[in-house]
């Protein structure tokens, strides 16, 4: 009896991990398939705007943060953001199909744009908080992410005379 209540418990943890670690996956291919769709849809939206990049910069520190500017640019000349309606694709933890949602250009940009820091650096706008920039290069098909973390240094010295 005392070995099978050994035993169970690991047995549940080990079924339990194996679920958690099959759900993660499925998320990230869902993820990565939805981004992927995203980008595509976004590139050609800038472009048919005339579009060459948009750059998105963020500031955040204590426990908030945002998005502080986003400008368009016609290669060096900053243009306005046409009021053009994109579909994303969205994926939610535990749900096993891509939703989609419509929104502004300008608002998709910001929500990748927090998706991505928030993939890539999740809690950014904690404690010193981190700022930066996303350039979204539609010529070049790319997203960049211009990363500048804060932080606290603490050196302690220790003498003896």
């Amino acid at each position: 009896m005392t070995h099978e209540i050994a035993a169970t418990p690991e047995g549940n943890l080990a079924v339990a991990m194996a679920q958690f670690d099959a759900s993660q996956l499925a998320h990230q291919t869902l993820s990565t398939t939805a981004m992927a769709q995203n980008k595509e849809t976004l590139f050609v939206a800038m472009r048919a705007a005339g579009i060459s990049e948009i750059i998105v910069t963020f500031d955040g520190a204590g426990d908030s943060g945002q998005v502080e500017d986003i400008d368009a640019r016609r290669g060096e000349t900053v243009v306005p953001i046409p009021d053009t309606a994109i579909t994303l694709a969205q994926v939610s933890w535990g749900i096993s199909e891509i939703s989609t949602s419509s929104m502004s250009l300008s608002d998709a940009v910001e929500t990748l744009a927090y998706d991505l820091l928030s993939d890539s650096h999740g809690g950014w706008e904690n404690c010193d908080g981190a700022f930066g920039a996303f350039h979204f290069d539609a010529e070049a098909g790319t997203i960049l992410l211009d990363y500048n973390e804060r932080f606290t240094s603490s050196e302690q010295f220790n003498h003896s005379f």
